[in-house]
């Protein structure tokens, strides 16, 4: 668990987090809150957001929670817009919401296919379309998604996975050009294996969950997975003001993985 020194740095900013019960997405919600920003929870589990929005509150930060399925473009334009109502702007859009499925091309559903873009691009399509309105007459706002290395790096058995993620580095990388003038960035995050409830249910479906544990921190040369704390501290980064020179950058944290 890294250690971190709060400092204010997203004071009064608006921020609306996907996926944001557990794994990356709640501790970054966990973080920004402490860094000053108000916290729009997003996520399906409605128990998860409620403990999240609970503790953060208990700890004297603002965050408030919204069950959303990220599918639905009428719950994402809701979310939106209740968000620009309720306080007023929209100053980070952090897309994390996302699914990983394992398994070759060839052994891909068409099931598999649909849910994986379904989720992990056309998502961040639905909250980017509903909030950029918002960032356009603001003149400024700031996206962040989570990518993979996967998007760019050959993974084995991501077949599906990889090529969501990779749709998003491009979907990043298309709002960073098409919106530089109006004040508005966008970055994407590509991590290697991240150490959160996701991984471990995966792992757990293993005939081996020990072994499969194993291989997963073999991928990583520096022997270890990333915690989500290690995530949202980039994230933290790309949501401050201090990466104001950065737009359309697909940001790897791997621990030397595509080395």
């Amino acid at each position: 668990m890294i250690k971190l020194a709060f400092e204010m740095r997203l004071k009064d900013k608006i921020a609306i987090i996907t996926g944001a019960a557990a794994g990356i997405g709640e501790a970054s919600s966990r973080l920004f809150a402490a860094e000053g920003a108000t916290v729009v929870a997003l996520d399906l589990d409605s128990a998860g957001l409620d403990r999240l929005v609970g503790e953060i509150r208990d700890q004297g930060f603002a965050c408030h929670g919204l069950c959303v399925d990220v599918t639905s473009s009428i719950r994402c334009r809701e979310a939106v817009e209740w968000t620009a109502r309720e306080l007023g702007r929209i100053d980070i859009l952090f897309n994390n919401a996302g699914v990983v499925h394992q398994g070759t091309l060839l052994e891909a559903s068409e099931e598999d296919w649909d849910q994986a873009l379904d989720i992990n691009v056309k998502s961040m399509f639905r909250t980017c379309r509903h909030a950029l309105p918002v960032m356009l007459r603001q003149g400024s706002g700031n996206i962040i998604n989570t990518a993979s290395v996967a998007g760019f790096s050959g993974v084995v058995k991501r077949g599906v996975y990889s090529t969501s993620k990779a749709a998003v580095v491009g979907l990043t990388k298309s709002l960073a050009i098409d919106y530089i003038g109006n004040g508005i960035r966008a970055n994407c995050i590509c991590p290697a294996t991240v150490d959160t409830p996701s991984l471990q249910s995966r792992i757990n479906t293993a005939a081996d969950p020990e072994q499969a544990r194993r291989d997963f921190i073999a991928r990583q040369p520096m022997g270890r997975l990333c915690q989500a704390e290690e995530i949202a501290a980039l994230a933290l980064y790309l949501a401050s003001d201090e990466s104001v020179y950065m737009t359309g950058q697909a940001v790897v944290i791997d621990g030397a993985m595509t080395l």
